[in-house]
């Protein structure tokens, strides 16, 4: 039997095209036999999405990166604590640890920890915290604690965990300040995460239009777009990115901040879209579709719109997903440096430039927390692309 035969379409399909249909999308014999008359005929998207659910690694990069934009959408609910909040007293304490029974073993149903005394060696003069064992603090779901206002809109003090009055709850520990980094880094997801988004979303205008129209129209046009995608390409991009963020008025608010860091990174990402709509429109234009159209008199707007681009809309996708983890890191490597969002705003890039002093992040290794959460999503971003650009030709073999 030739797995890379074309199924036929037919009103029953035939025991080989079961055979191919069970070996192209994993289903078992039996599940072929029912299934298979709905496979021959499903349309596009719905055989990308059967392929793409075979991705293990695509379908567990879609659930992480579910988790993570949950959390910046309800970030102020899910923090412990205001994120802006400092204490002096509790400046870079560990995380806590939570425990489920006492020192004397005694088996404890509902978690609890300890208080938290912080302690001075009498050598280094270094501060550092020990458990008090003869205070427990409960932790408890939907707790009141300081008040905030969810997306600025609904004031509320109900938080989703915490523990009982008095007592320190840090999940990741604190930061030079004495700030709950947890907390932080749900509020910093909200914008390293939507700044990704925001950016994909303007670069995937100017890709569509400027790649478009080189593609479509060709002679002059294509080539002094090509010069222009090629030079910007040829500069080195954190040189190219640093520049452009200089350039920023140091006076303005961090809103207008964060959208001027958007446009930066928008305007550098969307020569790689371009290309590859370039590439899709040269071999589109002279088909007989697109023929068809001209024929019944579609204008070339109306051509590219209608009748092109539907034609490779999973192509892009792919491709815009494999280019939002670029945003992400571009943000955070600009804030990193300091030429980026500052404080009092909060983002990723702002949260590791306390990882920068040697001596703090060696008695405070959980400063690096930042980094495994843009990690997680760099690579959460590069499967779902990955399983995305592989679902996008659904009748390539398996």
């Amino acid at each position: 039997m030739n797995p890379n035969a074309t199924p036929s379409v037919g009103k029953d399909p035939t025991p080989e095209d079961q055979t191919v249909v069970a070996r192209r999308f994993g289903l078992g014999k039996r599940k072929a036999k029912k299934a298979g008359q709905r496979v021959l005929v499903a349309s596009q998207w719905e055989l990308i999405r059967w392929k793409f659910s075979r991705h293990k690694l695509a379908v567990a990069g879609l659930a992480v990166l579910g988790i993570l934009y949950l959390g910046a959408l309800f970030c102020e609910p899910l923090s412990p604590m205001d994120p802006r909040q400092t204490n002096a007293s509790r400046r870079l304490a560990p995380p806590t640890r939570i425990r489920f029974r006492d020192e004397s073993g005694l088996r404890i149903t509902r978690p609890f920890v300890y208080g938290l005394t912080q302690v001075r060696d009498p050598l280094t003069l270094r501060f550092s915290y020990v458990d008090d064992e003869t205070v427990q603090y409960r932790i408890r779901f939907f707790v009141r604690g300081a008040e905030y206002r969810l997306w600025g809109l609904f004031r509320s003090d109900l938080r989703l965990f915490g523990v009982e009055d008095g007592g320190d709850f840090f999940l990741m520990g604190t930061d030079t300040l004495g700030r709950d980094v947890f907390s932080r880094i749900l509020y910093g997801s909200r914008i390293s995460l939507s700044i990704g988004l925001v950016g994909i979303a303007i670069s995937f205008v100017l890709g569509v239009l400027i790649g478009g129209a080189s593609g479509y129209f060709g002679g002059t046009i294509d080539i002094v777009i090509q010069r222009v995608i090629e030079f910007l390409r040829g500069i080195p991009t954190l040189p190219l990115w640093m520049g452009l963020s200089v350039a920023l008025p140091p006076h303005w608010p961090m809103l207008r901040i964060y959208f001027g860091i958007v446009v930066i990174l928008s305007l550098i990402g969307w020569t790689g879209l371009a290309r590859v709509v370039r590439g899709k429109f040269m071999s589109l234009r002279e088909e007989d579709f697109v023929m068809a159209a001209r024929v019944h008199g579609a204008g070339e707007l109306k051509v590219i719109v209608k009748h092109m681009l539907p034609s490779f809309y999973s192509h892009i996708i792919a491709s815009l997903t494999l280019s939002v983890p670029n945003m992400i890191l571009g943000e955070t490597a600009l804030s990193f440096i300091g030429l980026g969002l500052q404080s009092p705003a909060i983002s990723w890039g702002v949260l590791l430039q306390q990882a920068q002093a040697i001596r703090v992040l060696a008695n405070s290794p959980w400063l690096l927390a930042p980094g495994f959460f843009i990690i997680a999503t760099i690579l959460a971003f590069n499967f779902v692309g990955d399983g995305l650009r592989d679902a996008a030709d659904p009748y390539a073999t398996v």
